[in-house]
């Protein structure tokens, strides 16, 4: 593809991404919803309008971690630490619940077990993204059922690396327990290191970053954002966990740096692309076979329940319509479970078909949460607390983020 033709492709998703997002807003629903259809519709696999290039996935996973970043600065550690407890129960039962009911349904159809332990290890995954996404939309990141699934995303992000590792290990016959322990301790100490001394370490540089200015700081906070993001990718953990330990060690200092504020136009523009790239996945031609589409349906189908019944019987004690809220945020695939899907077809334990199956669960899965989320938070007010009015203004003005 020429430089041309790419810069072409790229204004044509940005264009359906504003125009879709801007269509379903007018009729109630989160913008994500229409981003995710342009893709579907206008993808390669439908219409062929948008093409898919390693350009569209730097795009993609540069959207991710932009998304996630925002996040982060609206996620002082502290409140995040109020619901730890939960957080690991929530995240844990996420990964055991989809996994037995992924290798189970396998087994049930004849699959090898290596096929089974693959699709098993695809519905384990969790793409906190979309989710994110849609509760700053709706103005509920703030929600404690919002701070228990961005502390169970992590969770899950740990030990769904772990059982990926063991998967891919014993499928291809290279597997040690020593490796298994030294990833383990790796991907735990990042997140405990920089989730615990990162906003500590911001808050002591105060004095420093004062001297540079707001344009510097900002500047510098992309900076380590996107260092984070490359170290949490070297450990095997999805890169937008070390954007979000980056946004929530600014957390505290955002309104003083503007951060926010500076962060619209950024997020404004790559955000839509992370959306639109992924509905361009699915290949709904897979299920042309009878065969197929009954497999496919109670993949996802199993992928929902799962996590439902997994993460909302942990959150239980938060009250019926809480512990929905954590099951269903908890329900994205996206590009997680693709990746694992991706790395079954490329070591030759899955086929076409079961890859086209388990990559259309994992945008299906991605598509049907914003217009529950939506329902589910429509009845309660909306319970933020206060902050300052400029505070406020500056992260209204962001997509997504506080409203």
């Amino acid at each position: 593809m020429s430089t041309e033709a790419i810069l072409v492709d790229l204004a044509v998703i940005f264009a359906l991404a504003k125009v879709f997002g801007y269509l379903f807003e007018r009729f109630g629903q989160p913008a994500v919803i229409g981003e995710l259809l342009a893709g579907v519709l206008f993808g390669p696999h439908l219409v062929g309008l948008i093409g898919h290039s390693e350009t569209h996935e730097v795009l993609q996973e540069l959207g991710a971690i932009v998304l996630l970043f925002a996040v982060g600065l609206d996620t002082p550690l502290s409140e995040l630490k109020a619901v730890g407890g939960r957080s690991a129960a929530v995240g844990a039962s996420g990964i055991v619940v989809p996994f037995v009911l992924g290798f189970g349904l396998m087994k049930v159809t004849g699959a090898e077990t290596s096929e089974a332990l693959f699709v098993g290890t695809a519905m384990v995954a969790t793409s906190v993204g979309v989710t994110a996404r849609v509760l700053a939309d709706l103005g509920r990141i703030r929600e404690p059922e919002s701070r228990v699934v961005l502390g169970a995303a992590v969770v899950d992000d740990i030990l769904g690396l772990l059982v990926l590792a063991v998967v891919a290990g014993s499928a291809t016959g290279d597997l040690s327990i020593g490796d298994v322990v030294l990833l383990a301790a790796l991907a735990i100490g990042f997140v405990a290191l920089v989730g615990g001394l990162g906003a500590s370490l911001v808050k002591r540089a105060t004095p420093l970053l004062d001297r540079m200015g707001e344009v510097r700081v900002f500047t510098l906070a992309l900076g380590i954002c996107l260092a984070l993001s490359a170290a949490a990718g070297a450990l095997n953990l999805a890169a937008i966990i070390g954007a979000f330990l980056a946004g929530m060690a600014f957390a505290e200092t955002r309104d003083r740096y503007k951060l926010e504020e500076r962060l619209t136009p950024v997020y404004s523009f790559l955000v839509p692309f992370f959306f639109v790239v992924t509905g361009t996945l699915v290949d709904l031609s897979v299920f042309a076979d009878p065969s197929n589409l009954l497999l496919g349906l109670a993949v996802i189908v199993l992928a929902i329940a799962g996590k439902l019944l997994g993460c909302g019987v942990a959150a239980a004690g938060m009250g019926r319509r809480s512990a929905t809220i954590v099951g269903m945020g908890m329900v994205p695939r996206g590009e997680v479970g693709i990746l694992v899907a991706t790395i079954g077809l490329t070591s030759g334990v899955i086929g076409p078909n079961l890859y086209g199956i388990v990559v259309v669960m994992s945008v299906a899965t991605t598509i049907v949460v914003p217009p529950v989320l939506t329902s589910l938070f429509k009845a309660r007010p909306v319970a933020t607390p206060a902050r300052p009015s400029g505070a406020e203004r500056h992260t209204h003005e962001i997509e997504g983020i506080g409203g």
